[in-house]
């Protein structure tokens, strides 16, 4: 079981903050074998939504950025990440619905835009995100905007 709490940055624990950056640098850097700037500045500004398991680990994490901070028009989702050790057990289903839920409470009424990468385009249409232009290499790995309409 995952418990999810939401929190702004200035909210966050140190260990919490650094737990996240540890995920975020697994996932990402190592396991992707993708080299880019991960501390973008625009955690300070963002929601950071935290999954801990019942020993209090961090296994799933995301950021929920207000409309302006990466997308002019939308508020938007991005660093979704679920640990190796909860993937096919529906944790990032868990992360994505959870995300949306307070997403929209943070948001009303408000589209939500991500960038996802190009092989995860299934998953994020189940939770009512449709593709919106072409594919583009971000940080050398295709992605995809996508847009979920409030009336989904």
């Amino acid at each position: 079981m995952i418990n999810f709490s939401l929190k702004s940055f200035t909210e966050l624990t140190l260990e919490e903050l650094y737990d996240a950056m540890v995920l975020r640098q697994e996932v990402f850097a190592v396991e992707q074998d993708c080299v880019y700037l991960d501390a973008d500045n625009k955690d300070q500004d963002a929601w950071h939504l935290l999954g801990k398991n019942e020993k209090g680990a961090l296994v799933a994490y995301l950021r929920i950025l207000p409309k302006g901070l990466s997308y002019k028009q939308y508020p938007s989702i991005g660093r979704v990440v679920t640990s190796a050790k909860v993937r096919k057990q529906g944790a990032g289903k868990a992360l994505l619905a959870a995300a949306i839920q307070e997403a929209n409470t943070l948001f009303p009424g408000m589209d939500i835009k991500i960038s996802a990468q190009t092989y995860l385009l299934r998953f994020y249409k189940s939770f009512g995100f449709e593709p919106t232009g072409e594919e583009y290499l971000e940080d050398g790995i295709p992605h995809m905007a996508m847009i979920r309409s409030t009336g989904v």
